[in-house]
């Protein structure tokens, strides 16, 4: 599914599209995605201007003048396609803006969803009320993550999915960044050093930065909405690896932790 840099990559292709423009038309071509779309969804953004564009954790904002914020979350193959050329039956969105711009939500699988939520509030709505800190902001640091695995016996790996721990964080970049910071994935989280988290922290920081330069990664269905696909999977060093030779020269492995793969490389995780 797409993982944080793919919704940054996504927000920032329709930011050039939709920032600043009136939504002239909305289009529900069904009922609903993983759930029903909301009732007043179209009353409330024909017309609406986009006043900012955002993410927050792994879903998208669209930020309106009606003190509304579409959210949107793209599920396991959800993608927006910008000024698609033919309509597509898995259009189930299509906002046409007031400058001639259309732009698709396309959801083969129909596992995202689309919600309205009062911007003023945004922090606390529904699924945003408990998520942890934004692993690109200031408040991931060594220290918190400390006090979060304090005591806990789980693994770490488990324990940085746990989006009220850090938001946004998925299996592809979690394995990765591990990797970076040379802690192996199955290490009980409360018995992580102070000095291996502060290795930690900018591993993530960096592995999430430089996916969202090369447009994040594409494994079945994600693409850009510019139609490009996203290039960091040329450098992941562990994840989808098993069997392949670690820079170290032992093979990378794989393991199931809550029903996910797991890639690490046992020579250089400790």
């Amino acid at each position: 599914m797409p993982e944080l840099p793919e919704v940054e990559t996504t927000v920032r292709g329709l930011e050039r599209f939709l920032d600043g423009e009136r939504i002239a038309r909305v289009t529900l071509n069904r009922a609903d995605l993983r759930r029903p779309f909301p009732p007043d969804l179209v009353q409330v953004l024909t017309g609406a201007r986009v006043t900012g564009m955002g993410r927050r954790a792994k879903y998208g904002l669209i930020h309106t003048d009606r003190e509304q914020t579409m959210v949107f979350h793209l599920g396991m193959s959800g993608r927006w396609r910008i000024e698609p050329e033919t309509p597509d039956k898995h259009d189930h969105l299509v906002l046409e803006t007031g400058s001639g711009h259309v732009l698709a939500l396309n959801d083969a699988r129909r596992f995202g969803s689309v919600d309205l939520a009062p911007t003023a509030t945004l922090d606390a709505w529904g699924a945003f009320a408990s998520l942890g800190p934004e692993p690109l902001g200031e408040g991931l640091t060594p220290a918190h993550l400390r006090a979060a695995f304090a005591g806990r016996i789980a693994p770490i790996k488990q324990m940085l999915l746990d989006q009220t721990i850090v938001a946004g964080l998925g299996n592809i970049y979690v394995c990765e960044a591990l990797f970076r910071a040379g802690i192996r994935p199955d290490k009980e989280a409360g018995r992580v050093s102070l000095p291996a988290l502060a290795r930690l922290v900018p591993a993530i920081k960096q592995v999430l930065g430089e996916s969202i330069a090369a447009g994040g990664s594409t494994i079945k269905d994600y693409a850009q909405p510019n139609g490009e696909l996203g290039y960091f999977a040329a450098s992941w060093q562990v994840y989808g690896r098993e069997g392949d030779p670690c820079g170290c020269g032992a093979p990378v492995l794989r393991f199931v932790q809550g029903g996910r793969s797991t890639f690490w490389c046992r020579r250089c995780q400790r």
